[in-house]
């Protein structure tokens, strides 16, 4: 029995020291919807090297279009998966900043946080990669001293603050504040179906540089479908249930598979069906932009 308690003992103290280490790997993330136009972002970094300056200190993006919690979504889950457990991500994109809604850290269950507004944000991580654990901030211990007159910067007196006590070790998980119910506020859109031999998904998010067009139709649906390279996929787009597109677009294996300027489906890097104009925008040309209101279906062509 000794020997067993030993063996539990020693388990036990390895589990708290992982879940230690994972929560002080020191890596801070930030994205918001601010620009780099102001010294906003910088005040945040300012904020979390004040806690402490051994932090690393990086970006995803500050050009999430304003007020765009969908985008802000999208782009965490189009992140996190590549950064280490124990990463510390802040999202601000707080059109509600300074009411009720609740500000949160999510611990997924693949192990990095995500300090926001339970706004909508965290519709697609918690989708994605699970909640393992989720916890409203207490702002009576997690906010920057003499910041309590400030109602419309949460980003940088609780979220860019929190986010740097949680990363740098000054706090831990628990300390964050209540454990909260392993549920968020959460966004609807159409998710990714193979019903009645038709592909029906949303445009997740426009590949904004080159105007493609990504849905959240996975490769494993597509399979399903069975198109072979050069199959023509016929593709119908809609905004709010009205139909604003509709066309034909070879599945390609690349983009110069086809002519300049025409159109292509194929898998982007997150292997989820897209679709492009070789060299052009496509949503440009068709006037087609992204979120939880555009859906999009598509079939096989004989």
């Amino acid at each position: 029995m000794k020997r067993i308690l030993q063996k539990l003992s020693g388990t036990l103290l390895l589990t708290l020291l992982f879940n230690l280490a994972i929560s002080q790997n020191k890596i801070v993330v930030f994205q918001s919807d601010f620009g780099q136009k102001d010294g906003a972002v910088s005040a945040m970094k300012g904020v979390a090297m004040g806690v402490s300056p051994d932090l690393k200190l990086y970006d995803l993006t500050h050009e999430i279009p304003a007020y765009n919690i969908w985008e802000a979504s999208y782009r965490l889950f189009q992140t996190i998966n590549y950064w280490p457990a124990g990463t510390v991500f802040v999202s601000v994109v707080d059109p509600g900043v300074g009411t009720n809604r609740k500000s949160v850290v999510l611990k997924t269950k693949t192990g990095q946080f995500i300090v926001t507004p339970d706004n909508g944000t965290l519709t697609l991580v918690a989708e994605a990669f699970g909640i393992a654990e989720i916890r409203q901030i207490d702002e009576a211990v997690n906010r920057r001293k003499d910041s309590g007159k400030s109602y419309t910067f949460h980003g940088r007196d609780v979220y860019a603050y929190t986010g740097a006590r949680l990363a740098s070790g000054v706090i831990s998980f628990e300390q964050v504040g209540p454990a909260l119910p392993k549920e968020v506020v959460s966004i609807p859109y159409q998710k990714a179906v193979l019903d009645g031999g038709k592909l029906k998904g949303t445009i997740a998010i426009l590949d904004i540089q080159y105007g493609n067009i990504w849905t959240n139709i996975g490769d494993d649906l597509v399979n399903q479908l069975n198109p072979k390279f050069g199959s023509i996929l016929h593709v119908e787009i809609f905004h709010k249930g009205e139909k604003v597109y509709e066309g034909d677009a070879p599945y390609s294996q690349t983009f110069g598979a086809v002519d300049k300027g025409k159109p292509l489906s194929y898998l982007n890097s997150l292997l989820q069906l897209s679709f492009a104009l070789n060299q052009g925008s496509f949503a440009d040309v068709y006037k087609i932009s992204s979120g939880s209101d555009w859906s999009v279906e598509v079939s096989r062509k004989p």
